[in-house]
């Protein structure tokens, strides 16, 4: 259905997948990240740069020395922690994981690229393979296997960063109506572990309705999960100025967690947007760990999950 070409873009060796109605573009020495993913029949960039050039300042950095663009895979944890059992207890976890800063192994099979890294302070394997569901959906199949006697816990999250505008409108199940949150600038929320309403919330200065894309201008920024482990494993981002969406799809039995970065200029001035299924809970491995609201892979085992994303 789709296919594949191996090009030098901005510097690096990239692969290009493109069906009749999408096209994106993976660069497996940063970390295998998806730099681009277009409309091809809109033209419709979706993924948020920053204006900085590709790269990164090698592994244990912080996120923000790199270039902090397109979609990054968080793993085995997004905030920087020490994992908190043997026997890796006291490893440190670096800023947003092992993996985003890491160089990958990439091959293309006929219509399906593969990519695959080894984690440096923890013994496993993390892989995915992209392919084409429909000429508007594409899949990313993950694995993670675990090469120790023990068992290991991780916190995968999606990282893409979408390009929005006001007006914009975030979609999910009904019945998802309590959030809990990580991070608020300026405690607009309220403070780590705070459960609210959504998607009415009351604030300082009046009610907010987390289901719009609000204006740069504001310098919020926001990280929240869904305090419910999901049942029906979507989220949407819809332009009812032009009609397009992406939808995300993921296996509520192996991703059962959802969050949402909104940052509004509130965090390094950007304006960007992120739907993140994820098997982990509030950023930091070692907090999920301790409310058993985390994914383990046992020793010698796998672990699978995918994720689809279609855009219309």
């Amino acid at each position: 259905m789709g296919s594949w070409t191996q090009i030098e873009s901005e510097g690096y060796l990239s692969w290009v997948g493109q069906t009749n109605g999408i096209s994106l573009t993976v660069i497996p020495a940063l970390g295998s990240k998806v730099a681009s993913l277009v409309n091809r029949k809109t033209n419709r960039e979706w993924l948020w740069r920053s204006g900085k050039p590709l790269g990164n300042t090698g592994y244990g950095s912080s996120f923000t020395t790199g270039d902090e663009s397109g979609w990054d895979e968080m793993f085995p944890s997004i905030n920087q922690c020490f994992y908190p059992e043997k026997p890796w207890q006291n490893q440190m976890i670096p800023d947003h994981g092992e993996v985003w800063s890491l160089e990958w192994s990439s091959q293309c099979v006929e219509d399906e690229l593969y990519c695959r890294v080894n984690g440096v302070h923890f013994p496993h394997t993390l892989e995915k393979v992209y392919s084409f569901a429909e000429e508007d959906t594409l899949r990313i199949d993950y694995c993670v296997k675990n090469h120790s006697l023990s068992p290991f816990s991780f916190l995968w999250a999606a990282h893409p960063l979408f390009q929005v505008r006001e007006g914009m409108i975030l979609h999910v199940p009904n019945d998802m109506t309590q959030i809990e949150i990580s991070y608020s600038e300026q405690q607009r929320l309220g403070v780590f572990n705070d459960r609210k309403s959504w998607p009415l919330i009351q604030t300082d200065n009046g009610s907010v309705d987390l289901s719009l894309i609000e204006p740069a201008k504001g310098k919020f920024a926001e990280k929240y999960y869904f305090a419910d482990k999901v049942k029906h494993g979507w989220a949407q981002l819809s332009d009812p100025a032009t009609g397009e969406a992406v939808t995300l799809r993921f296996p509520p039995e192996q991703v059962p967690y959802l969050a949402i970065w909104a940052n509004y200029g509130g965090y390094g001035g950007h304006y960007h947007f992120a739907i993140e299924p994820a098997t982990g809970k509030m950023d930091d491995l070692a907090h999920a760990m301790g409310q058993n609201e985390t994914a383990t892979v046992e020793a010698l085992g796998e672990y699978r999950w995918f994720i689809e994303v279609s855009i219309k």
